[in-house]
């Protein structure tokens, strides 16, 4: 009985994460016996509470692609700080590959205006109120890398106390 409890709890624990896939794609490999066939799944993980993770996943079928992503995406997970409005603390710029990202506070109630896969990654992420852009290139991989770093790179009005080694109260004199 003991460890049917302990195994549900851990199956609550598992179930506040989410797993959404942005592409599957086939890909080639030319080998010397003609092509190879596999698959390419990228998948974004999130709780919904500040942490997220974008996640790459290769096999030769589309589930083992995806469970393979999503191992990934745990694997690179970042914390981000959320506002009482469930917001990003300031306005943000993020690069991954060849696409940029920039992203805007929003008020309450303006909801997640993004697009594509960085929309993916906020609403996993937890945010609710954002305003973003995608910028450059067009592909889903860069775009969710891109929103990642932008997210990263994040920060609250004590990390800034902090570093710079003053009371929080000083920063806005």
């Amino acid at each position: 009985m003991a460890k049917a409890r302990k195994s549900n709890r851990t199956k609550e624990k598992e179930s506040d994460w989410q797993e959404r896939v942005v592409q599957i794609r086939r890909v080639t490999k030319v080998v010397k016996g003609g092509k190879k066939l596999s698959f390419r799944a990228i998948v974004v993980v999130g709780n919904e509470r500040g942490q997220v993770g974008v996640g790459v996943g290769k096999a030769n079928d589309v589930i083992g692609a995806v469970q393979k992503g999503v191992a990934d995406g745990r694997k690179h997970l970042i914390d981000i700080p959320l506002t009482r409005a469930n917001s990003i603390p300031h306005p943000v710029q993020g690069r991954g590959g060849g696409a940029a990202v920039m992203m805007r506070p929003a008020a309450p109630g303006t909801g997640v205006i993004a697009g594509g896969a960085v929309r993916t990654v906020l609403e996993l992420a937890g945010v609710r109120n954002i305003l973003a852009k995608q910028l450059g290139s067009g592909n889903p991989l860069n775009n969710a890398r891109a929103a990642v770093t932008a997210l990263a790179s994040l920060r609250t009005f004590v990390d800034v106390a902090a570093e710079r080694g003053i009371p929080v109260e000083n920063l806005y004199i």
